[in-house]
C-alpha cells in the first residue's frame, strides 16, 4: 500500500493522497473539500466538550502535503468555515499565521453550504472565493456532487466512508475516495466531521485510506482506463 494512488480521467492525472486530499499536478493544483476549519470552536461556544487543537493539526497536515508535492493552487471544496462562531480568534490567528507561510500560494474557495451561513474568510487571508462550479481544465470543481453537462466533477460535501468488515462495535470504516463515471467524491480534510457511507456498486472505485496508505477496494471498473467526460 502507497501514500498516493494514481487515478487517470481523460487526459489528467490525479494522485489521490492517502491524507484525504487530490493533487492535480498538470495544474499544480492541491484540492481539499470539506475542511471545516473552526468547528471544534464551534462546538465549544455551544457548550460542547470537544477537542482543542483541530484547526492547527488540520493546517500542519496541510503543510505536510505541501511541502511533498509542488503547489501553485491550493483550491477548498466548500466548507473552509464550519460556522459563524469559528470565527473564534484562536481559529483566525492559526489561519493568518498559515497563510503568511504560503504567501505566493494562490488560494480559491468553491463555497459550500456551510460557507453561506459561516461567511467567506477573512479578506486579509487573501482567498478568492467563487460560486460552485468552478469550471478548470475537463473537470468542473464543486462543493455539492452534482452532474455537469460537459464536465468531470470531483466534489466534497458527504464526507465519504466505507466499511471494510464487520458489524457494531467490531466494524472498520475509513475515509475514502468514491469514484463513477462523472463524478469523483473526496472524503473530508476536515477531523472531527463524520461521515456517510458508501456502497460498493457495479461501476464505482472506492479508494479507502487510514491517513498514511492508501489502497482501492474495488475492481468493479478499471480506475486507470481514460473517460470520455
Amino acid at each position: 500500500m502507497e501514500n498516493a494512488f494514481s487515478l487517470n480521467i481523460g487526459a489528467n492525472t490525479l494522485l489521490l493522497l492517502a491524507d484525504k486530499a487530490i493533487y492535480w499536478p498538470q495544474q499544480k493544483a492541491m484540492l481539499i473539500a470539506d475542511a471545516h476549519f473552526g468547528k471544534a470552536a464551534a462546538y465549544r461556544a455551544l457548550g460542547q466538550p470537544v477537542p482543542q487543537g483541530t484547526t492547527s493539526h488540520n493546517l500542519q497536515r496541510l503543510n505536510t502535503l505541501l511541502s511533498a508535492y509542488p503547489t501553485e493552487r491550493l483550491i477548498f471544496l466548500g466548507d473552509f468555515l464550519h460556522a459563524p462562531k469559528s470565527h473564534a480568534p484562536a481559529t483566525l490567528a492559526a489561519l493568518r499565521e498559515w497563510r503568511v507561510q504560503h504567501s505566493a500560494m494562490r488560494c480559491l474557495l468553491v463555497r459550500g453550504n456551510h460557507d453561506k451561513s459561516a461567511g467567506d474568510p477573512p479578506v486579509d487571508l487573501k482567498i478568492e472565493t467563487v460560486d460552485e462550479p468552478y469550471l478548470l481544465g475537463d473537470f468542473a470543481l464543486q462543493h455539492m456532487p452534482a452532474a455537469h453537462a460537459t464536465h468531470h466533477v470531483i466534489a466534497g460535501h458527504i464526507h465519504p466512508t466505507f466499511r471494510l468488515l464487520g458489524k457494531g462495535r467490531q466494524r472498520l470504516v475509513l475515509p475514502c475516495f468514491h469514484h463513477s463515471a462523472g463524478i469523483t467524491l473526496l472524503p473530508s480534510f476536515g477531523d472531527f466531521t463524520g461521515g456517510f457511507m458508501m456502497e460498493n456498486t457495479p461501476g464505482t472505485s472506492i479508494f479507502v485510506t487510514d491517513s498514511q496508505c492508501i489502497w482501492p477496494v474495488t475492481a468493479s471498473s478499471p480506475v486507470s482506463s481514460a473517460e470520455n467526460r
